[in-house]
């Protein structure tokens, strides 16, 4: 696919992204469930609310409360839950039009799903979205997902430069529990991506 003209503007406003879903650019949507959250979920199955920040077109939404829990996805972008209306069907109530860093995501939330969120964001936007995850989630409850690794500071998305630049964004608040490779991943993200949980310490 051809790669459409853009006019330059910040990902980390609302227009970046309207402009991509507006033109069904979307080469970070895979279209489909990961097996490892499918896995995940089979094995440890969340027992309250889940937030899924930067939503999209709603599969992991859809699949999420077609599995019986009680999930909230978010996007700040309408066109972008506009797309999502065809996948989410009679579960179009669980996504809502918010933005992450605002008022109004009160909990309590047993876990954040993250897939492909942080690294939309600019690198000037990690340390608050960290503080804002550990704000949202109460001891005890988890972080987990897809953390996208590589080099540069072109994005995005924005690659993470290596483990320990995510544990020191993580660190005091969070403690990792689980850590896998991915061998699903859609060619963006190919080779570059860890499945990780993470446990939100005691404040």
């Amino acid at each position: 696919m051809a790669v459409p003209e853009f006019p330059r503007t910040d990902p980390s406003v609302p227009e970046f992204w309207e402009m991509r879903y507006q033109a069904s650019f979307t080469p970070w949507d895979a279209g489909a469930v990961p097996a490892r959250l499918r896995e995940y979920v089979g094995q440890h199955r969340p027992t309250g609310r889940v937030l899924v920040p930067g939503c999209g077109s709603g599969h992991d939404v859809r699949f999420l409360a077609e599995a019986g829990l009680d999930v909230q996805g978010i996007d700040f972008s309408p066109a972008a839950l506009e797309a999502a209306l065809p996948v989410l069907g009679t579960f179009a109530g669980r996504v809502r039009l918010a933005d992450f860093f605002d008022p109004g995501l009160d909990g309590p939330w047993a876990l954040v799903y993250e897939r492909a969120f942080l690294c939309s964001l600019p690198r000037r936007l990690w340390a608050d979205w960290a503080a804002r995850v550990g704000e949202l989630l109460a001891p005890g409850a988890l972080l987990a997902g897809f953390f996208f690794f590589g080099e540069g500071e072109r994005g995005p998305p924005y690659p993470l430069h290596g483990q320990a630049e995510l544990d020191r964004l993580l660190a005091g608040s969070f403690e990792r529990t689980a850590d896998a490779a991915v061998d699903e991943s859609i060619a963006v993200f190919a080779g570059k991506e860890r499945w990780q949980v993470w446990e939100r310490l005691s404040r």
